[in-house]
């Protein structure tokens, strides 16, 4: 399988990593659409958001609070950030690696 997310958390390609744990590596997106845009990935290949199932949801959920835990230890939780999971192509997803994207650094538009 050539998931390039795979190959960043297995560090066969750099990426700007800014925190990583046993389950998970956070890295700087290289596409930003706002000044902070962190990607969140679990190490071990998982499918986007439509795939997943009963015996992921411990795993995602702490994926949500490794997201609130770098939010806060970075001094971007007091004025806000937006999560995000991308499903499927209208939505913006390029890589089928089940990631979390944290936007950051100033006010985000509404969604209409």
């Amino acid at each position: 399988m050539e998931c390039i997310f795979c190959k960043i958390a297995n560090k066969e390609i750099f990426s700007e990593i800014i925190a990583e744990d046993e389950a998970f590596v956070v890295f700087k997106d290289i596409k930003p659409k706002a000044p902070v845009h962190l990607l969140f990935i679990p190490k071990t290949h998982l499918g986007p958001v439509n795939t997943l199932r009963l015996k992921d949801t411990e795993l995602v959920g702490r994926l949500i609070l490794k997201a609130k835990e770098v939010a806060q230890s970075s001094g971007i939780s007091e004025d806000g950030y937006r999560l995000i999971f991308n499903i499927g192509r209208d939505a913006g997803m390029e890589v089928e690696h089940l990631h979390l994207h944290l936007l950051a650094g100033k006010p985000l538009k509404l969604v209409n």
